[in-house]
C-alpha cells in the first residue's frame, strides 16, 4: 500500500523535479503546506503572508522505497541548517520541511534528522510537523522542469542523476 508524506525543499519546482526520479516515488504534486488561509494561489503564497511553504506531496511504494532513504534522499537536495533559504530563494515560503499523516513516521523522522544533525555544528531548521492543510499548486506549477527544461532550478541538475540511481 503507498504511503504519503510532503517535503518542503525550497522552490518546489527543483523539489517535486528531483523527487519523482527516485525509483518507488508513484506520484507527487506541488503545493502549499501548513498555512493559514483557505485556497491560497501562488501570487498570495509568493507574499510570505500566509504562513505556507512550497512543497510537494509524496506518494511513495514503502516496499520500493522506505521512508527512511525517501528522507535520507530529500536531505541531500536540501541545505538543512539554512532559515527560510534554498539556494537563492529566500522568505518564509522556502523553508524547509516534512510534514507527516502518519504518527508512526515520526520514529523514522527524528532517527534520521538525528543522524543528519552529526553532520553540522549548527541545528537543523527543517520544521517536523503533522501536515495541517495541502493545497496544490496550479496547473503552470505542475512538473514545471518537465515543460520548461531550461526553466529555473535552485538544485544543481547532478542532483537528478544521483536521485535516479540512488535504489
Amino acid at each position: 500500500m503507498n504511503r504519503t508524506i510532503y517535503l518542503a525543499a525550497g522552490c518546489f519546482w527543483g523539489a517535486q523535479h528531483y523527487l519523482k526520479q527516485i525509483r518507488g516515488v508513484v506520484e507527487t504534486q506541488t503545493g502549499f503546506a501548513n498555512g493559514e488561509t483557505e485556497n491560497p494561489v501562488y501570487e498570495e503564497v509568493y507574499t510570505d503572508r500566509t504562513g505556507y511553504a512550497e512543497a510537494v506531496r509524496v506518494v511513495y511504494d514503502p516496499e520500493v522505497l522506505p521512508l527512511r532513504k525517501l528522507l535520507q534522499l530529500y536531505f541531500l537536495s536540501i541545505e538543512p541548517t539554512s532559515v527560510n533559504r534554498q539556494g537563492d530563494d529566500c522568505g518564509t515560503r522556502y523553508r524547509t520541511g516534512i510534514y507527516y499523516i502518519e504518527d508512526g513516521d515520526v520514529a523514522t523522522i527524528d532517527e534520521v534528522m538525528r543522524e543528519v544533525q552529526r553532520d553540522y555544528s549548527s541545528p537543523l531548521a527543517v520544521e517536523v510537523e503533522p501536515i495541517h492543510c495541502f493545497y496544490p499548486a496550479d496547473e503552470s506549477h505542475q512538473d514545471y522542469l518537465d515543460k520548461h527544461p531550461d526553466g529555473y532550478c535552485h538544485l544543481p541538475q547532478a542532483l537528478f542523476e544521483v536521485a535516479r540511481k540512488a535504489n
